[in-house]
């Protein structure tokens, strides 16, 4: 049976923190708050765990769930060689709204889908989640909701669509955005916006010094 905790009393914050954390080295799946959307988390590198979520969403594995950290000093472990415009926009906008596409460092050993060499990355700016991440590690996740469904911006609004499916759901109120991240990929010769979200193309061109019209994807 899944538990909710409400994560505006304290002792239940601390109780239900617990609780998701041991989930996730349990290799279960938590339900957790983020700055976007909720969010749907596992072990990134329990790959059982991680399928689990795929099977939870209805997702294939041509969709490789994104990868949340704690801290910005954690993806130097996960990145083959952090690109100058990905220091950049992590000064600028980490903790925060933007997802970032880095090639992998080849070492990792983990399967998050199809993603050929590729990782998308973000420190997410909520407190519950950080906490969450800076004891369990990277963590794996999606927005918390079956696949083609709107995305849940309430603990609630997951646990209509996932029920028993995660262990643990960590309320934590309405999401502050509620719309899912800017992601930019880094892994070409330039910089491209591949959805549009809370980070404009105009703020994103500002911090790297180009034009916000050479960010849009090339058609």
């Amino acid at each position: 049976m899944a538990e909710l905790f409400d994560c505006s009393d304290a002792d239940a914050r601390a109780t239900g923190i617990a609780s998701a954390v041991s989930a996730v080295k349990g290799g279960r799946l938590v339900v957790l708050p983020t700055d976007t959307v909720y969010g749907v988390g596992a072990d990134a590198f329990d790959s059982t765990a991680v399928a689990a979520l795929l099977s939870a969403k209805g997702r294939g594995r041509n969709m490789p769930v994104p990868v949340l950290v704690g801290s910005w000093h954690t993806i130097e472990g996960l990145v083959y060689a952090v690109p100058d415009a990905a220091r950049e926009l992590i000064r600028a906008f980490w903790p925060g709204a933007l997802s970032l596409v880095v090639q992998q460092a080849p070492s990792l050993q983990w399967d998050l889908g199809d993603a050929a060499g590729t990782v998308m990355l973000r420190m997410p700016l909520h407190p519950v989640a950080i906490e969450v991440l800076r004891e369990v590690g990277p963590m794996a996740v999606s927005s918390a909701n079956i696949s083609g469904r709107p995305a849940a911006i309430s603990a609630q609004d997951a646990r209509d669509q996932l029920g028993d499916l995660v262990a643990v759901y960590l309320d934590g109120g309405p999401s502050e955005q509620q719309a899912a991240s800017t992601i930019v990929d880094l892994t070409g010769e330039q910089p491209r916006v591949l959805r549009p979200g809370p980070v404009t193309a105009d703020a994103i061109a500002e911090v790297l010094g180009v034009d916000a019209d050479s960010l849009a994807p090339v058609t």
